[in-house]
């Protein structure tokens, strides 16, 4: 129905319309006749009358809706602004509905429907909620802490056992532990391994291997070619050493045989023709220990030891021409230290001349003190001084070198570490006319309870204490504090919680020290007490050093990188090709797998390869540099010319690794440099057993003491080598497996770092991939070498052989496999071969007992 207008006036007469007549409007609201303005211009807002509460207004016009559903709760809000005379029927906010919206039963809920928590409450939920996850990221904290200690402590937790590694599926070669009565020529031989990829492996069953008679042994000269004219036109020569003072006892040879036993592997690693080492003969142990006293008793001088087992042939050993014919020597009258001294003497001529040294009463030298030279040369034999003057200026000088034995005070000298010792001294020493000297270098552990440095008899008295009187006068003491005396101010980062200074980690400082008291020597080996080598020492020595001395310069540290594997890598001089190409071109390896992904660090294939001094990054921390070596021309120029007849620095027997991104846990093991752009560049050498020069020795001392370098023992001198541009060599000598490995995945697990070397890279073998050495002759930690050296003396080893294994056939075993061997071939009988490490190898000691007085019985009793 439509609204009636309904006018009224006010007193001015002037119409108004009365709200009451739109009260029927739909969509309009009454208005309350106390808030109607005068009508203005529509441009100007209308006053109001602010005398009259407007409360009554508000709620009527904006809340007038307050039944109806949510859906029309947006257009009555409290924030609308006051009313204002525009509020009229023409000038109504189009915000506001004109009909009023009838909502449906169903969706109308009560104006107060929503609960809200009390605020009590939400303050303790909040407080609960902050609660736990304090405690939960302070749980995190504890538990990384925790883990972290476990961790460092080697507590890993409960574990499932890791798969076993590959190589311990493989089959053992059982023909190493054949006996001299199979002994074929090398060119009827047939290796139990490795045999080419495209034939059949040979058996291992030793049913089927004929059983001779033991031939005859014969004596092994190692000095033969100074017996030569090209030798003498050079040299002066020999004269005579003798193992005693008056000349009377002449050295005893080692003794031999032909051939190798039947089957027996060849050498997986290493060449014996690179080397020149001896590969179609074989040593048993009483040619090779029997004329240092092994095999005959105390009593005649010797050990009481070897009397056990096959023993068909051995006394050929002592068999000579004297008139007893038969030379056991008696040890108990040979002071080593003086035999070498008189040894020297008379081989004077050979040697360069030196000045007398200053007193030195805690070392030994073959050198005179007290006297001068001339008064020491007037007491030579006449004959010695007719070849000193007859020297003429063609001749050259040897240089002199020392073989310096790591021993400790508390060690426990047992017979086969004696029979070791006598055969270095009188093969390298006595039998060479000096040209080697053999030193003990012994460390004293507990100071605060020998001090060894309080006086000289205190010295004297502990040396007396802790060396066999046979090897006294050849032994020098030293101590950790002695070092840190002579080193002071390195920064120690205390690797593995031991000090730098210690035999661990600092054990070239020992070695620099005894250096720059024994000027006298050109070179020295480094030494361990637990290295064994079952054929002749100078043998050995000479050979390793004449083939260092003859390598050039150009791919050196790039091959002495790489073990050489000949069933896989073919000649040397093939090997010396593939490693260029490895080193120019790169390889196929893990790291290869960033390649393709954008921003990823990948270093290019090919490695820029080392040509003279490799420098730190920092130039402080150069060092007496002027006079390195440098390169004689370029490197792509050089056609393998620099180097050659250069003696190495450093000889090693173990490659020269980049410990740079390898698993081996003292990689970063190096102190006293910049580091503030990496790690300097540097090379190791698992096993400190190395030859070096008085240069590099020279060159390590001052370092350490004036630049405060250091770094661990087997990267120390490597990496001063390779700062300096010195000559380092790996000499790759004949190394055994006792598993019959694939040879090609060998050659690559060995050779498993960056570009085929055997190191730069996670994947290198040294580190946590180094288990697989554990069967090799030759590691720090080799398991095969000290079991292969106890059978070969006779003993028993996981109860396989022993005296009944060498001397009866088994006829209820197989034949097949090494724990399945019949045994009855006679003793063993190894080529040459390195082993280590060697410890603590107990012989049957069979003493006689000396008579004593018995009481005659009490009849009465």
């Amino acid at each position: 129905m439509a609204c009636l207008p309904h006018e009224t006036t006010n007193k001015n007469n002037i119409p108004l319309q009365s709200a009451d007549a739109c009260s029927g409007m739909a969509g309009f609201k009454p208005l309350n006749p106390l808030t109607v303005t005068k009508r203005s211009s529509p441009s100007k807002y209308s006053k109001i009358d602010t005398r009259i509460p407007r409360r009554r207004e508000r709620d009527l016009e904006k809340y007038v809706y307050s039944d109806d559903s949510d859906d029309e709760s947006d257009y009555s809000s409290d924030a609308s602004s006051p009313v204002s005379s525009r509020e009229t029927s023409g000038s109504y906010s189009s915000n506001q509905p004109m009909l009023r919206r009838k909502s449906s039963t169903g969706s109308q809920r009560p104006a107060y429907s929503r609960y809200r928590l009390p605020n009590r409450v939400m303050r303790y939920l909040c407080l609960a909620l902050i609660s736990t996850i304090v405690i939960f990221m302070l749980s995190l904290v504890r538990m990384s802490v925790v883990s972290s200690r476990r961790v460092e402590a080697g507590d890993l937790g409960k574990r499932p056992p890791p798969p076993p590694e590959p190589w311990k599926s493989f089959t053992f070669l059982s023909r190493y532990y054949g006996g001299i009565r199979t002994l074929v020529p090398l060119s009827e031989r047939q290796p139990e391994y490795p045999s080419a990829a495209d034939e059949l492996p040979a058996s291992n069953e030793t049913a089927t291997i004929p059983v001779r008679e033991i031939p005859s042994s014969k004596p092994f000269d190692a000095f033969e070619h100074q017996a030569s004219e090209s030798y003498l036109s050079e040299h002066a020569p020999v004269q005579e050493c003798f193992l005693d003072l008056e000349s009377t006892i002449r050295i005893p040879q080692l003794q031999y045989y032909q051939g190798r036993p039947s089957g027996f592997p060849d050498n997986v690693v290493g060449s014996y023709e690179l080397l020149d080492l001896p590969e179609d003969i074989c040593f048993e142990r009483f040619g090779r220990l029997g004329p240092y006293g092994f095999g005959y008793s105390s009593k005649y001088g010797g050990t009481d030891t070897g009397e056990h087992g096959d023993t068909e042939g051995s006394g050929s050993v002592w068999v000579d021409n004297s008139e007893l014919g038969f030379n056991q020597v008696d040890y108990r009258k040979v002071n080593w230290g003086a035999a070498q001294k008189k040894c020297y003497e008379a081989n004077i001529a050979r040697f360069r001349p030196q000045s007398p040294l200053a007193d030195l009463p805690t070392t030994f030298s073959v050198l005179g003190q007290d006297i001068d030279r001339t008064e020491k040369q007037d007491a030579h034999p006449r004959s010695i001084l007719d070849a000193r003057a007859n020297t003429t200026l063609t001749e050259k000088y040897l240089p002199r070198t020392a073989v310096v034995v790591r021993v400790w005070d508390d060690f426990a000298y047992r017979e086969e570490d004696i029979l070791n010792l006598r055969a270095m001294i009188s093969e390298l020493s006595l039998s060479s006319g000096g040209e080697y000297d053999v030193h003990l270098l012994v460390q004293v552990k507990d100071e605060s309870r020998h001090p060894i440095w309080a006086d000289p008899e205190t010295y004297q008295q502990h040396l007396a204490e802790c060396v066999p009187d046979e090897f006294r006068d050849i032994a020098t003491l030293w101590s950790e504090t002695q070092m840190l005396m002579l080193y002071q101010g390195i920064f120690d980062t205390f690797t593995r919680g031991l000090p730098v200074h210690g035999p661990y980690r600092g054990l070239q400082m020992a070695m620099q020290h005894f250096a720059q008291r024994h000027p006298e020597y050109d070179f020295f080996w480094h030494w361990e007490i637990d290295i064994r080598y079952t054929g002749h020492y100078y043998n050995l020595f000479s050979q390793v050093e004449s083939w260092a001395k003859k390598q050039p310069r150009k791919g050196l540290w790039e091959r002495s990188g790489r073990f050489y594997v000949p069933s896989v890598h073919g000649s040397w001089e093939d090997f010396k090709q593939m490693v260029r190409v490895q080193t120019e071109m790169g390889t196929e390896n893990a790291e290869d797998m960033w390649s393709g992904i954008k921003g990823a660090k990948v270093q290019p294939k090919g490695d820029k390869p080392i040509w003279g001094p490799e420098r730190p990054q920092d130039p402080e921390d150069w060092f007496e540099v002027e006079h390195d070596p440098k390169p004689v021309g370029s490197y792509d120029r050089d056609k393998y010319a620099w180097g050659v007849g250069e003696d190495a620095d450093l000889i090693t027997f173990n490659p020269l690794f980049d410990p740079e991104k390898t698993t081996w846990f003292l990689a970063n093991d190096i102190t006293g440099y910049n580091t503030t752009d990496g790690l300097p560049p540097r090379r190791a050498a698992i096993v400190t057993s190395s030859r070096m020069s008085k240069r590099l020795l020279r060159t390590m001392h001052r370092e350490t003491a004036f630049k405060k370098h250091h770094a661990f023992s087997e990267m120390w001198a490597p990496t001063a080598a390779l700062h300096h541009g010195y000559k380092a060599v790996y000499a790759p000598h004949p190394m055994f497996v006792d598993r019959e490995w694939p040879t090609p995945y060998l050659a690559g697990v060995l050779n498993s770092g960056r570009n085929g070397a055997t190191g730069g890279a996670r994947t290198s073998v040294f580190g946590e991939r180094e288990h697989n050495l554990l069967g090799m002759t030759w590691y720090y930690n080799a398991g095969f070498a000290p079991n292969l050296w106890k059978r070969w003396l006779g003993l028993k080893v996981n109860n396989e052989g022993g005296e009944e294994f060498e001397l009866t056939v088994d006829e209820g075993r197989s034949g097949n496999g090494v724990n399945e061997m019949r045994g009855g071939e006679g003793r063993m009988c190894l080529p040459p071969m390195l082993l280590h490490p060697v410890k603590d190898v107990e012989l049957p000691v069979e003493r006689t007992r000396e008579e004593e007085d018995v009481p005659e019985s009490d009849p009465s009793a």
